[in-house]
This record gives C-alpha cells, sequence and structure tokens, in this order.
C-alpha cells in the first residue's frame, strides 16, 4: 500500500461507498461526496450507507460531505463514481470549480444517453487538456468489495505510471488492480455486458438450462469483442477481467440488477414491476437502446442485443426473441 493521500470520492451510491471504504481502510484521508444532504446527514448519523450497503459500518476515518466545492478542494486525487446518465453534468460541475484539472479517474461504467458517447469522449470533450485520465472496471459486486472479500479490476489509463500510482492507492491484501491502455476496450466491455446480463436472465427465467447460458454467454462475448474492435479497442482486453470476468458475474449471479430484470422479464413480469421491485437503476436497460443504436450506426451485427432491445422496446416476447436467435442463418464460428 502507498503513503497516505487525500482522495475525494464523488458518488455516494453503492460502488463509491465502497471504493471510498476500501480506500479509507488503506489508509488515505478520503472524502466521500453525495448529491443528497439528507442522506449524507443519514450516513453520517447511523455510520452507514442504509441506502445502498445496509449493515456495513462506514470507516471512522471517512469523511462525507453534500458540498461539491468544498469536496473538490479536499483532495490529492479524484474518482468520480456517478451514474453514466450524471456524468457529463458531474464533469461540468466540476470543472467550474476545477478548471485546470490535470489527472481524473472514473469507475463509472455505461454511455452517455443523448449522445451515444463513451465516458473518456465526454472528458476528452470537457477537458481537452487533461494530462492522465483513467477508467476502472472488472467483475465486482459492490457489497464484496465493501466487506473485503478477494477482487480484481483493471484500470486503464493513457498513461501506465497514472495507471500504477492509481493501482498503488486501491491495492491492499483482498483487492488487487491489474493496468493496462486500453480504455476504450474496458468502456465497451462494461457498458454492453449490462446488457447481455438482461440476456442471460431472461433465458434462465424462460427455465433455459445451462447449455443455453454458456452458450450465450459466449456468443456475446463475440459481439461485445466485435463492437471494442470497431471502436478501436483491443480484442486481448475482452479476455481479461473488464471483458470475459465482468461479463461472467454479471451474466450469473443474481446480485446482479441487470441479470435481475431479465429473470423477472422471462418469468412475465413487466419491465415496470421488475424496476420497481430492484429499487434501483438497472443500466443495461438503457444502454440496449444505446447499443442497439450504436452498432446500427457502426454497422456492427449484434444479434443478442438486438433482441434485448426489442424485447424491452418493441414489445417483442422472450420466447420469440430466442427463436429469432436460434433459427438466424448458419455461420462459421469465428
Amino acid at each position: 500500500m502507498s503513503s497516505q493521500y487525500k482522495i475525494t470520492v464523488l458518488g455516494a451510491g453503492s460502488w463509491g461507498t465502497a471504493l471510498a471504504i476500501l480506500l479509507a481502510k488503506n489508509g488515505h484521508d478520503v472524502l466521500l461526496w453525495g448529491r443528497s444532504e439528507i442522506k449524507i446527514k443519514t450516513m453520517q448519523a447511523k455510520g452507514e450507507n442504509s441506502f445502498f450497503l445496509p449493515d456495513i459500518p462506514l470507516p471512522k476515518n471517512l469523511k462525507l460531505s453534500s458540498n461539491l466545492e468544498t469536496s473538490l478542494q479536499h483532495g490529492d486525487e479524484l474518482l468520480v463514481v456517478v451514474p453514466s446518465h450524471a456524468f457529463r453534468d458531474t464533469l461540468i460541475n466540476i470543472k467550474s470549480y476545477l478548471p485546470q484539472l490535470k489527472n481524473l479517474c472514473w469507475a463509472t461504467k455505461g454511455l452517455e444517453p443523448e449522445s451515444h458517447h463513451f465516458l473518456h469522449q465526454l472528458v476528452a470533450e470537457i477537458f481537452p487538456d487533461l494530462a492522465n485520465q483513467a477508467v476502472i472496471s472488472g467483475p465486482t459486486f459492490a457489497r464484496e468489495v465493501a466487506i473485503g472479500l478477494p477482487t480484481a479490476v483493471t484500470i486503464a489509463s493513457n498513461d501506465l505510471d497514472y495507471a500504477r500510482h492509481l493501482s498503488q492507492l486501491l491495492c491492499n491484501n483482498t483487492f488487487r488492480p491489474y493496468v493496462c491502455q486500453d480504455m476504450i476496450g474496458l468502456e465497451v466491455g462494461g457498458a454492453a455486458k449490462n446488457v447481455m446480463a438482461i440476456a442471460a436472465g431472461i433465458a434462465d427465467g424462460l427455465g433455459y438450462g445451462a447449455n443455453t447460458r454458456s452458450a450465450l454467454i459466449t456468443r456475446a462475448l463475440h459481439e461485445i469483442s466485435r463492437l471494442s474492435e470497431k471502436m478501436g479497442g483491443k480484442n486481448t482486453t475482452m479476455m481479461g477481467l473488464s471483458g470475459l470476468g465482468d461479463l461472467l458475474l454479471t451474466c450469473t449471479d443474481d446480485q446482479s440488477r441487470n441479470r435481475r430484470m431479465g429473470l423477472a422479464i422471462g418469468k412475465g413480469i413487466s419491465m415496470d414491476a421488475a424496476q420497481a421491485e430492484i429499487g434501483q437503476v438497472v443500466e443495461g436497460v438503457q444502454a440496449a437502446k444505446l447499443i442497439y443504436s450504436l452498432a446500427q450506426e457502426q454497422d456492427i451485427e449484434m444479434p443478442i442485443i438486438e433482441q434485448v432491445y426489442k424485447v424491452l422496446y418493441q414489445g417483442l416476447s422472450p420466447q420469440k426473441a430466442v427463436e429469432s436467435l436460434l433459427t438466424r442463418e448458419y455461420k462459421t464460428e469465428n
């Protein structure tokens, strides 16, 4: 573990809180910012984030704030962990207080709804003079990280030295970061896997077996790899933690909100009812629309993404979606 740093984490949801807990336990001076003053005061009073990570105590040295200006003045390092739909506004607000910002790391997954842009593209647009940028991704459930279960992630950056620096801030005997420079591959994998998890959940909700799930995950990896390559990512990244690792986790474990959404739909429950039951943002629902549109724009064949989109937005029955996948033209595997 490295020497102590002052670190600001923006976003007091489950993942932002988990990373703040990890960094605070590593001995760093961490301030966790949340937009809601009421929620932050409740967290301070209870000593836990009962909204997203109930029954997990917050470290005594973890600071909490709902004041963005003072939070941004706290840190040597800045980690953004807000939902993808709030990412642009958060960056704009950061720039209003830190116009000369040089280093930025984020652990948000997804695309911007309005532009279909990946998050590194938004960062480049709003902070064109940024020296170092990095994204954290991989197979992670926030609760497991918060309670210290062994976890590995990938940090991708335009500068490997910056990625290694962030790795030193995060690493301990239960959390292992690897580093690379393929930011595009990490972001494609992190966004697309949520849609594939809905597909896997639908298949299991329909009562299909392990054969189906295995085939679906394998073909999903092919689709994500095609998209990544077209966008400029590396296929080798898709075989790592942020590609195959994250895909396996999200498609097979019921802690995944996206998988639970698919399970409900496969069992005949409406998307709205499933969303109400889950109670948190299901990123794959919006991502299905965005990635389907992106695939159309880029002329990339993504049949699983297409069928999930049609189930969610065009009223196609899950059974018909599976039938459509199985009756496609026969092809060589690769």
